[in-house]
């Protein structure tokens, strides 16, 4: 009888070892992970990260798994939705985009924080999110069109993975992944609504949420609890219900000849990932032709239909939170135009109440292209197009952004955004032990490393 999906994957899940990852994929998890905790940093302060700690500190329980940067001890489960939160809250994690985008870094905090959980080392760690990233990225991967073109969120595919990761670090056997797998496939089905319209806290909250929800799954198959082996392909199971058309061999075919997380890319800017190659494209027409904000009669940005639909809807052109600005391109277009850069402070309450934006951004208009459309996901084009008062007209074109694997961040543009997002909790010594702590994580017990995260102010 031919394995089931979710065999397959735990079968490969289960024998992974640290010893069968090439070096260059360790070193491209320690890059992330240096990534994902500066962007765990800069969401420390955020409202939404501090209101979901309130509850759980409120709530109490073992004390099993540390909160980055605060040192709080909570439960793991809890520990793994705050912390999934404080890596996603300012959008400026990672991405990966194909038929569907998602944020595999999302993932991190599952494997760091039953890690803890059972006193693992952060090799075993680092295999956990080899799996994590192999799977997120492969369900990118495995509807054709992606579910976000079926109106469901990319939390609907994380579902699946964190209980892979969890799984692995609890030490479980194939047929408890296997049920592990079931158990969170069976719940966590996610609607588009959060990152469509006007958008509130939920936009960063719901692949967190499936997260947390992988994790306990993972712990109720440890316990002998049982879940549908053909969730996947079974009698109204995940394909028979969103389908049809899925590439089944793009999910589980030639497992372990090479690694997707390779393909990951990383993000310049804390924004939606369409939006990077226009802002892109946008700060270099402005800055090489020196182009002054009253100058400015129209901007074109010409990209593909989904960009159009996602970040130019009318609640687009007037934004009021934080999170519908950050996925607002003309929001975004008329910030990197009014202050030369797009940075965190770019989001802040002030910025987006600026009366000097909002003559600027209904200048700024989307046109979908066809021709882009047949490049995405292969390229992510975008022109951009400066019309001025006196008739002068710039253009740009680019084909992908920074961080692209095609465009990789250094490890010195990856210290400038891990320093700007953590400089105001850390001198520079500090900043330099952290780093090293990172990259040399392998030589530290999970609990070891997660003591040297903690900010003392």
């Amino acid at each position: 009888m031919k394995k089931t999906i979710s065999r397959q994957i735990a079968e490969f899940a289960i024998d992974l070892k640290y010893e069968d990852l090439p070096k260059k994929v360790v070193e491209e998890v320690k890059r992330y992970l240096y990534d994902s905790i500066g962007c765990a940093y800069g969401g420390y302060h955020t409202k939404d990260l501090n209101i979901l700690r309130d509850i759980y500190l409120e709530m109490g329980g073992k004390s099993e798994a540390t909160l980055i940067g605060f040192g709080d001890k909570i439960p793991a489960v809890n520990a793994t939705l705050v912390n999934s939160l404080m890596v996603r809250s300012l959008d400026f994690n990672d991405i990966y985009w194909k038929e569907d985008p998602s944020h595999p870094s999302d993932l991190i905090p599952a494997a760091l924080a039953v890690g803890e959980l059972v006193n693992s080392s952060m090799k075993e760690v680092i295999v956990g999110i080899v799996l994590g990233y192999e799977f997120e990225q492969r369900l990118c991967e495995f509807a054709v069109p992606g579910i976000r073109e079926r109106k469901w969120h990319h939390a609907t595919l994380t579902q699946f993975v964190s209980p892979i990761v969890a799984g692995k670090l609890l030490g479980l056997s194939e047929n408890e992944m296997v049920n592990a797998i079931g158990i969170s496939g069976s719940h966590s089905h996610t609607i588009g609504c959060p990152t469509a319209g006007h958008l509130t806290m939920m936009k960063n909250t719901v692949d967190p949420m499936a997260v947390q929800a992988g994790v306990f799954a993972a712990l109720m198959a440890q316990k002998g609890y049982t879940g549908t082996e053909a969730v996947f392909e079974g009698k109204e199971g995940f394909m028979d219900v969103y389908g049809p058309d899925w590439d089944v061999e793009r999910l589980v075919g030639n497992l372990g000849d090479s690694y997707r997380i390779l393909d990951c890319s990383m993000k310049a800017f804390p924004t939606e990932a369409l939006t990077h190659t226009h802002l892109s494209a946008t700060l270099k027409a402005v800055k090489e032709n020196d182009i002054q904000t009253e100058d400015i009669d129209e901007v074109i940005v010409t990209t593909i239909a989904r960009a159009c639909d996602i970040l130019f809807d009318p609640h687009k052109y007037d934004p009021k939170t934080r999170e519908t600005a950050d996925h607002s391109l003309p929001y975004c277009i008329a910030r990197a135009i009014l202050d030369r850069e797009v940075t965190t402070a770019s989001f802040e309450e002030s910025r987006i109440r600026d009366p000097g934006l909002k003559e600027l951004i209904h200048k700024i208009k989307g046109e979908a292209s066809e021709e882009f459309e047949k490049m995405f996901p292969e390229k992510q084009p975008s022109k951009v197009t400066i019309k001025t008062v006196d008739g002068e007209e710039y253009s740009v074109y680019l084909e992908y952004p920074k961080g692209d694997p095609r465009e990789p961040m250094t490890v010195e543009d990856l210290e400038a955004k891990f320093n700007s997002l953590v400089s105001d909790k850390f001198d520079e010594e500090e900043l330099e032990r952290l780093k090293k702590a990172i990259f040399n994580c392998g030589d530290f017990s999970v609990r070891e490393f997660m003591k040297m995260l903690i900010v003392y102010e």
